[in-house]
């Protein structure tokens, strides 16, 4: 027999499981799909066209609940009741909407009707549970929908005789596919007909054996679908399909667990939501329905059904990428775990904590979650640093409560106030565009006063996931992973730490993200821009002239890293990009995106934002080109070749807040930038980044997807880049290109290692941590004997061969590091460890400083003889889609000596080898006298990191939990500072994050 081939096969298949006659193909088990709960089939005769109702079903549901009150309606309007009541369920529905309808009931003469019973939330209501049952599901194959022509719809499902979906399929072998049913609907579908207004339809799907997109609202050529599919990474070209379904079609999940009869009431329920409609100026423009893609329906049933199924304390890692629509998942997943009951038909939660901005609410993220609220008062705001509202809000037992980072601190206080509560705490790990207050305060207190100074000097943007994540570390530190709280973490580029803190291990013991989308699959589903695609780079050669006659000697690393400063520096490297920015923009820019691209100009530092924007705007005058460039940076920044000041808001002609806003008027196209809106800034129109930065991982790829909006007349992206290659970037993309993966965990046994080498320098005994052990933990313990105790380990230190001490620091140092991670993830039974690391931790204070200076006389035996720019690397950075695996540091650290040669040897090595092997850490840090003294006096800083063994990200898990005590120590001469890190929480971060970027760079040196 010869198997037949036709559309209406592929309907037959899908209605006969809807139907239940057929089973399902699909391997996976859906909690969400019953299968005793059934569609029936109904034809297009009992669908009247003129109420786009079967009212038979309807009345059926009707009768079948609420026949009391059925009754009532019939004393009041007698033998008209039934054609009556069908009327105003029509104008109701074409008043309100169908969402509205089936969620808040028909009010008729003092009647009230509910038209759909929804989930109980408890199991304890048996009632209600059997009402819930009795929803009506049908299908209808080739509905006859219209009142003017005989035209018919593949597929239309109803409940309780209320028309939610429809559908158009298509067949591929019948040489149609998935493209030609959205055809159909944009040409044959008239919005204008009753059943395809707005509004009354839920979505309308487009399918076919492969593929599945959705649209809630048709308006002819202009209705927009989106891809409704499960996504497969493990196809590299095609990462937006779905998985190959060997037990039948591919797209089967949509008939087998979204349409099926529970998880329509559940879409109905908890994610179908209308919302306003806003234009880029904010104004109201119109109702529109959200019917949640695929992968976001996904992710919140997975993330609920795992949390009712467990007990709170859980950690739950959700990997989006931008375009991933995050603020709405986090509004559905918010609203979702507020009505979650568990088995003791207690909610799950008491309240759901949303975590987001740092210091204002983002205005997305908020007013989507005011948006879903149905009830007023489920949501409280508290924004900044108000303790009591927080407080009030928990004690109301507020459903919903939106804090920002600031406010975070002081909602883990209230947590562990109320051990007896329940809490979900839903963390945005978002990147704002913007510095802070507090970090203007950091760079006003620290100010370079030269130059080359001011790139390494310059604070990078704050970022929100390194501020949740130390307060989180902070805070599982003091309670052990306290059980009454879950953590459900968003963000499109985990770090390390993000992964080992909420991340979960796979069957390979990898640590992974609970959920992922990731940015291959927003590329390839049209939802960001890959920008990567047109990725061109600049090498920059020169030779330098030597000022002196003389040949000093300098080591060859901390030369070569200043030298190459002192030529990006130039004025005449900054006026040629200029020159070449200008012109590639005027010429290759300007004109796309219909005449409206605009461009991002990343710099080094402060100074270089403003000599960039001090020579376009020359340039552009001299040229008479037709548009203006903006500049963006924070604080106050002294030129000292002119000595004057500049800021933001001076230079651009009005006060820095509103400089996103200006950066929209058409003729402003150019924003050179200083660590400002790098991360969370969201402009469709830009077009093309020049990058004078180096980047590297998270940095790189936040910054360069600032490309990465959508725009109806935009088509591609493109990045000019002056300081990277396309390695290095390729690099940085590979592991959120489609997952991020820890290979291994940290290892707890490596701690013993550690010990062991430590043990063997043999300048304390056994009996000495014991002591120190015993008196620390003591209940009247004396500070004198801890000092007592300390004091001869250290005096026995100094005897070692210098060699020794540095191998003895760096391990110690990595010892009281790794436990102080460790410490916040796992609970450790070893008391002797316990007190080893005490002892440890003080010991390490204790040990006297070597300090080295960096050769920074070398800038002055320099001079700039030629400068050119040869473009070297054009076209596509192609990325893996293969998840990359981040490695755990836990090699032993080791001083390398410093290899020292002539100043003209070096000078001839830059000359013919610069731009072919340099790295990040060939960037070292310089630091001015009296910052030295005053704040790096402490070497053990500068000794803790060996660049060639451990990445920046890996070495800082461990920094953040030791660094505090050497702070203080640093910071006891000097009130000012000292002052300001204890009364502001945010300041002392970024002093922190400052400091390690300079000691960063500075031991590179000396490790290199």
């Amino acid at each position: 027999m010869v198997t037949t081939v036709s559309e209406a096969d592929f309907e037959e298949t899908i209605v006969k499981t809807l139907t239940g006659e057929l089973p399902p193909t699909l391997d996976e088990e859906n909690p969400f799909v019953d299968p005793g709960f059934h569609y029936r089939l109904r034809t297009s005769a009992d669908y009247d066209r003129d109420l786009c109702l079967i009212p038979t079903d309807l009345c059926g549901f009707i009768y079948a609940t609420q026949a009391a009150e059925w009754e009532k309606l019939k004393q009041q309007r007698g033998a008209e009741t039934r054609r009556e009541f069908l009327g105003r369920v029509k104008s109701e529905i074409e008043k309100r909407g169908t969402i509205d309808v089936l969620k808040k009931g028909v009010h008729d003469l003092g009647c009230i009707f509910h038209l759909a019973y929804f989930k109980p939330n408890s199991g304890l209501n048996e009632t209600h549970r059997n009402l819930y049952r009795q929803n009506a599901f049908s299908v209808v194959r080739q509905l006859h929908f219209s009142a003017r022509t005989e035209q018919s719809l593949d597929l239309t499902i109803f409940v309780n005789g209320i028309p939610i979906f429809t559908a158009e399929l298509k067949d591929p072998l019948m040489g149609q596919t998935v493209e030609h049913a959205i055809r159909q609907y944009r040409k044959d579908r008239d919005p204008r007909e009753p059943l395809f207004a707005h509004r009354r339809c839920l979505a309308h799907f487009a399918v076919d054996p492969y593929l599945a997109c959705m649209t809630t609202h048709l308006a002819g050529e202009k209705t927009a679908f989106l891809p409704f599919n499960r996504g497969d990474s493990s196809d590299p070209e095609h990462p937006e399909r779905n998985p190959n379904n060997h037990n039948g079609y591919d797209t089967a999940y949509l008939w087998e667990e979204v349409w099926n009869t529970e998880s329509v009431l559940d879409i109905l329920e908890h994610f179908i939501r209308e919302v306003e409609e806003r234009d880029e100026n904010g104004r109201k423009t119109g109702k529109k329905l959200l019917f949640p893609r695929y992968h976001q329906l996904d992710a919140v049933r997975r993330l609920v059904l795992h949390a009712r199924s467990r007990p709170t304390g859980e950690s739950y890692l959700v990997q989006h990428s931008a375009g991933s629509g995050k603020s709405n998942t986090i509004g559905w997943l918010a609203y979702y775990l507020a009505t979650l009951y568990g088995d003791e038909d207690r909610r799950l939660f008491d309240s759901i904590i949303v975590i987001t901005d740092r210091r204002v609410l983002d205005q997305q993220l908020q007013e989507t979650i005011r948006q879903f609220e149905q009830v007023k008062g489920v949501v409280s705001t508290i924004s900044g640093r108000k303790a009591k509202g927080l407080s009030e809000a928990l004690s109301e037992n507020k459903d919903i409560i939106v804090v920002t980072v600031q406010t975070f601190p002081h909602a883990i206080h209230e947590i562990a106030k109320r051990p007896g509560d329940r809490f979900a705490v839903i963390i945005d790990e978002a990147h704002s565009s913007q510095s802070g207050a507090s970090a203007r305060s950091v760079r006003e207190v620290l100010s370079p006063r030269t130059l080359e100074e001011a790139e390494y000097h310059e604070e990078p943007d704050i970022d929100d996931e390194d501020l949740v994540n130390t307060q989180i570390e902070q805070y599982l530190k003091t309670t052990q992973r306290p059980k009454n709280v879950s953590f459900f973490a968003f963000t499109a580029t985990p770090k390390q730490k993000t992964l080992e803190l909420f991340g979960r291990r796979n069957r390979m013991g990898e640590f992974e993200a609970f959920h992922l989308y990731s940015m291959h699959q927003a590329i390839a589903e049209n939802f960001i821009l890959d920008v990567l695609a047109n990725y061109t780079t600049f090498k920059v050669y020169f030779n330098l002239l030597k000022k002196i006659e003389g040949d000093p000697m300098y080591p060859r690393r901390k030369a070569t890293a200043l030298l190459r400063s002192y030529v990006d520096l130039h004025e005449h490297a900054i006026n040629k990009k200029c020159e070449i920015v200008l012109d590639h923009f005027s010429n290759e820019v300007m004109h796309r995106v219909g005449g409206q691209a605009k461009a991002m100009i990343v710099t080094r530092s402060r100074l270089h934002a403003v000599r960039y924007k001090r020579t376009i705007d020359r340039l552009i005058r001299e040229n008479h080109l037709p548009f203006k460039a903006l500049v963006a940076f924070s604080g106050e920044v002294l030129d000292p070749d002119l000595q004057e000041k500049f800021t933001e808001g001076g230079m651009n002609g009005f006060p820095d807040r509103q400089t996103a806003d200006e950066f929209k008027r058409p003729e402003n196209r150019l924003l050179v930038v200083a660590n400002k809106y790098q991360t969370g800034f969201n402009q469709p129109l830009l077009h093309t980044m020049y990058v004078d930065k180096k980047l590297s991982g998270v940095a790189a790829v936040q910054t360069l997807s600032r490309l990465n909006r959508i725009h109806p007349q935009k088509s591609d992206t493109m990045v000019l880049d002056f300081a990277n290659d396309a390695q290095e970037i390729e690099k940085s993309f590979a592991p959120y290109y489609e997952k991020t993966l820890l290979n291994e965990p940290t290892d707890p046994n490596r701690l013993y290692d550690l010990q062991y080498q430590l043990d063997q320098a043999a300048i304390y005994t056994a009996d000495d941590v014991e002591a120190f052990g015993n008196e620390y933990f003591a209940e009247k313990g004396r500070q004198e004997m801890l000092h007592t105790i300390i004091r001869p380990v250290a005096e026995n230190y100094t005897h070692l061969e210098k060699e020794d001490r540095e191998t003895f620091k760096k391990t110690l140092r990595q010892f009281v590091n790794l436990y102080a991670f460790l410490s916040q993830i796992i609970t450790f039974q070893d008391v002797a460890l316990e007190k080893y690391y005490q002892f440890a931790r003080y010991l390490l204070k204790a040990l006297p400083k070597e300090n080295e200076r960096l050769p920074v006389d070398v800038i002055e035996n320099i001079d700039m003889d030629s400068y050119r720019i040869q473009e070297t690397s054009s076209g596509r950075v192609m990325i893996n889609a293969d998840g990359t695996l981040i490695q755990p540091d836990e090699r032993p650290l080791q001083l390398l000596p410093e290899e020292k040669v002539p100043l003209s040897e070096i000078i001839q090595y830059i000359n013919e080898n610069f731009g072919t092997d340099f790295t990040n850490e060939d960037k070292i840090a310089y630091f001015a006298d009296d910052m030295e003294k005053r704040l790096i006096d402490n070497t053990t800083l500068r000794q803790t990191f060996n660049p060639e063994i451990n990445s920046r990200d890996n070495v800082r898990i461990a920094f953040n939990n030791f660094f505090e005590d050497t702070l203080i120590e640093m910071l006891s001469t000097n009130r000012e500072i000292f002052k300001k890190i204890n009364d502001d929480e945010t300041f002392a971060k970024l002093f922190k994050d400052y400091m390690f970027n300079r000691i960063y760079m500075q031991v590179v040196a000396g490790v290199g």
